[in-house]
């Protein structure tokens, strides 16, 4: 990793002066793509009855109804709509083919006490503190189900050290993303009443590569009994999935309207 340092600092200090014409002009958000995280050979976080990539697949299907009904102007895509594993370098792909306004993974949480629970949302950064780190490291255990994962990422998914570099890249739509995410726990706390956990910063490779405004979302805790039975149940998932709609909605008229920072 240590051979990449002045690669990664050359291209970080170019992302950081960069303003993409896009956010100047005030583009309209036409494109949304949802990402279920996990999904195949990665069944993600594991409760007692439950696997993460089954939520997250429900909550986006919820979400991307929505949007599609209340929203008609806005192409909805999805990363994966079924029961299939998807490359986490491919879902950036898939967005960014897409041009996409607006790049939105759904996740579920797992700590080791039951009794954590509530919901967060990051967008890519520098991590804070441990619990930060401890989700993205969780988060991007996806790649091990990847052949050649080593060759294709040159990252080491176990090393608190590699992060510390690869977590310094923030696109030029930090900002923006910020911006989102806000606007995605203010829903959780009032629409869902969900625990609000905060925004919080890390680094997620299936952020890496997005060129637009992108978070990950932690739903809630597969870990905590309660949190599972609500994460499992339709109520739960469509409530969810109505908090984060309502935070695109918002978004979108924020970002057209040109309030955005």
């Amino acid at each position: 990793m240590t051979k990449h340092i002045f690669i990664y600092i050359m291209v970080i200090l170019a992302v950081l002066h960069s303003t993409p014409a896009e956010a100047q002009s005030g583009y309209k958000v036409r494109t949304v793509v949802i990402d279920p995280g996990h999904g195949g050979k990665d069944p993600g976080a594991i409760g007692k009855f439950s696997y993460e990539k089954d939520i997250t697949l429900a909550i986006a299907k919820y979400l991307g109804g929505y949007i599609q009904k209340y929203c008609p102007d806005v192409k909805v895509i999805y990363t994966r709509t079924s029961d299939v594993f998807v490359p986490l370098d491919k879902r950036a792909e898939i967005a960014n083919k897409a041009k996409a306004d607006l790049f939105i993974s759904i996740h579920v949480n797992w700590e080791k006490s039951h009794k954590v629970s509530g919901a967060s949302t990051y967008v890519m950064g520098l991590h804070k503190n441990e619990d930060n780190l401890r989700v993205a490291m969780i988060e991007n255990q996806a790649i091990l189900h990847e052949k050649g994962y080593k060759q294709k990422y040159d990252f080491d998914v176990n090393s608190p050290e590699a992060y510390i570099i690869f977590s310094l890249y923030q696109n030029a739509y930090l900002d923006l993303s910020l911006d989102f995410a806000q606007l995605v726990q203010d829903q959780f706390r009032t629409r869902a009443g969900r625990k609000d956990n905060g925004v919080r910063q890390a680094g997620f490779l299936v952020l890496w590569q997005t060129t637009m405004p992108s978070v990950l979302i932690e739903t809630g805790y597969i870990s905590n009994p309660a949190e599972e039975k609500f994460l499992n149940s339709k109520y739960g998932q469509e409530i969810i999935a109505s908090a984060i709609f309502r935070a695109c909605r918002d978004f979108k008229k924020q970002f057209e309207n040109g309030k955005q920072r």
